[in-house]
């Protein structure tokens, strides 16, 4: 495999050789909101405020959504979300929310890995496609979608409109026809 993150047998595996464990918890989980704080003043440094998108915790506890931390050597090290679209017309469009990496855990793969971790619970969860919002002061996270196979799709929410926003989109297919068993953070 030519990924910059190997797996095998559910284990993950970053450029450096760590190993990654992602688990599901809640959005507002401490942790979960440690990692949310770290991505909000980032949006800070880099558009002068946080994402002011309305987020409600209950909307990533599955089956209609989830929350994923990523975890290296014990310590978090990034995070991922997804929920379901309820602006779009098809009913089984879920939007990607929250892909963050740790400094210290930058350009290994990680957020390849937490990204195809997240198409796999939407697409088992039922959804044909993800859709996400960015920006174009975020130019490794526009790459890193671009070249997993996100294209731009029409805008939506409060960024509709916003000079600078970023609409990618995803066609998941249909189902997991991969006869793959549940990785033991999706229960």
């Amino acid at each position: 495999m030519s990924t910059s993150a190997e797996r095998s047998a559910g284990e993950h595996r970053l450029r450096d050789g760590s190993v990654v464990g992602l688990r599901a918890v809640p959005y507002d989980d401490p942790v979960a909101r440690d990692l949310v704080d770290r991505v909000q003043r980032e949006y800070v440094d880099r558009y002068g405020g946080p994402d002011e998108a309305p987020v409600d915790p209950a909307e990533f506890v599955p089956p209609a959504g989830l929350f994923l931390v990523a975890e290296v050597g014990g310590r978090p090290a990034g995070c991922g979300a997804w929920r379901r679209h309820t602006e779009s017309a098809r009913p089984d469009t879920a939007e990607m929310k929250r892909v963050y990496v740790v400094p210290a855990f930058r350009r290994l793969g990680l957020a390849q890995v937490v990204v195809t971790a997240l198409e796999e619970s939407a697409r088992r969860a039922g959804h044909r496609s993800l859709v996400l919002n960015s920006g174009d002061r975020q130019p490794e996270a526009l790459a890193l979608y671009r070249a997993m196979g996100y294209v731009p799709v029409p805008g939506y929410g409060i960024y509709a409109d916003g000079e600078g926003a970023v609409f990618l989109g995803k066609d998941l297919g249909g189902g997991d026809a991969t006869g793959r068993e549940e990785p033991s953070w999706a229960s």
